[in-house]
């Protein structure tokens, strides 16, 4: 039999993500997972409170995708699905999510996950804008705290330094403005302006700044995730989506987090009642089981795909577009998702998570709590007069939680919670406790 040591002694030939030996001296030995559970390889029992990387939506232990994987294998495990060719999975989930996001998306390119998606998104945007004759517009306007992915483009359209820096120059061409966050803004407010406003005011501003005509797109998650799950004030999206259509730029929405139920909406910009020119999503279309991503694209923007002459081809695209045991995976899982409302109890479930997060702000360390649906955080300060955010205390925190059974991760300063959408009232009022537990004994030292 072998043992927890040996599993560790053998993962040192792997080059971790985010990788540093701090990190993976004696990682957790995962060997299998129920429910909103993991269990280790020797014995512990921990509530995965990100629900993976924020994408086990339908939570672990389901035995309903592995059958349509196998059977899917069986039948056709892979075959191309370059110009010429496609197989009936895709084609199918292609159907099912015609206008099932937002009603002007009704085109879908697959790809692998979230990088793949967000790197489609913004070779689409400079493609239609050539084929349209606006040769200029090639800049991509981004957000501080945005993350995007970890692709040449997308680290360069991500707002978080650490993600730059040992990589050295980023590409030309992409800038960042202020995230709207209402606990934090760092842009300039104007009086009488509320943060959405001065938010969506840098956004026009930048614009301006840059020209009109370079413009290409504007990019933003509808809750900004690693970042530190920042929930926009409910004035800012509307405000966006008007800012550019005055100007004639994209918007691409970034949903590889808060798509397929994560906020207690299918999709995220429905709480705000706009539609993005662009989506990409990822993560949870198969809650994590089988990878798989994708774009959807306006019919403006397939227009000018599918007109475009044979020399100038859209040249883009991946092996694994519309994999077909990926899309028969997907294609059960979003019937889950509807067939037991899980979409409801994120949003029920989200309620009474980020209720109890808030009774954390009693400690000294808890500055606010906030959240949509199954998407939350608590932010941690060194103290709440100064308001200074404590990174260090947050990673010891985390580690902390891990070690009474609760698996949460350090975003900024704020430590998040982004739990499966199957998990019970109880389970959530487990996390709650479990973390207030950790406080008082943080406080008591």
């Amino acid at each position: 039999m072998t043992t927890t040591s040996a599993y560790i002694e053998s993962d040192k030939a792997q080059l971790h993500p985010l990788q540093h030996p701090s990190r993976h001296a004696a990682p957790l030995v995962i060997e299998r997972a129920e429910g909103v559970y993991l269990y280790t390889t020797d014995g512990k029992k921990i509530l995965d409170g990100m629900a993976g990387l924020w994408n086990v939506n339908i939570g672990y232990g389901n035995t309903e995708l592995p059958e349509v994987a196998r059977e899917q294998m069986l039948k056709l495990p892979f075959t191309s699905n370059f110009a010429g060719m496609t197989n009936v999975p895709a084609s199918e989930l292609a159907e099912k999510l015609s206008g099932y996001a937002y009603p002007n998306l009704k085109t879908t390119l697959f790809t692998s996950g979230g990088s793949e998606s967000n790197e489609s998104a913004f070779k689409t945007a400079f493609f239609y804008w050539q084929r349209l004759g606006k040769k200029d517009k090639l800049k991509i306007i981004a957000r501080t705290s945005a993350y995007h992915g970890i692709a040449l483009a997308t680290t360069s359209a991500t707002g978080i330094g650490r993600y730059h820096t040992p990589f050295g120059p980023q590409l030309p061409n992409f800038l960042h403005i202020p995230a709207p966050n209402p606990h934090r803004y760092e842009g300039s407010i104007n009086e009488g302006e509320t943060v959405g406003q001065a938010a969506a005011r840098a956004l026009e501003e930048a614009i301006l700044r840059e020209g009109p005509d370079t413009v290409a797109a504007f990019i933003a998650e509808p809750v900004q995730g690693v970042g530190g799950v920042i929930v926009p004030p409910d004035d800012y999206f509307p405000l966006i989506r008007a800012i550019c259509d005055k100007y004639d730029v994209l918007l691409i929405a970034d949903e590889v987090i808060t798509g397929f139920g994560r906020t207690g909406e299918m999709f995220a910009l429905n709480h705000w009642k706009i539609q993005p020119d662009i989506l990409s999503f990822a993560k949870g279309i198969t809650s994590g089981y089988v990878p798989l991503g994708g774009m959807q694209i306006s019919d403006a923007i397939r227009e000018a795909i599918w007109n475009a002459p044979e020399a100038e081809s859209y040249m883009h695209g991946y092996t694994y577009s519309g994999h077909a045991t990926a899309c028969a995976v997907a294609l059960k899982n979003i019937e889950i998702l509807e067939r037991d409302h899980l979409v409801r109890n994120a949003r029920t479930s989200g309620e009474i998570l980020l209720e109890g997060l808030g009774t954390l702000t009693e400690f000294p360390q808890v500055d606010n709590a906030r959240g949509k649906g199954l998407i939350c955080a608590v932010e941690i300060v060194k103290d709440k007069a100064t308001r200074t955010p404590d990174m260090a205390t947050a990673n010891a925190l985390m580690g902390a939680a891990m070690n009474a059974g609760l698996r949460t991760r350090v975003v900024g300063n704020a430590l998040a919670f982004s739990p499966p959408l199957t998990i019970t009232a109880e389970e959530v009022e487990s996390i709650v406790q479990t973390m207030g537990d950790v406080l008082v004994q943080w406080n008591s030292k």
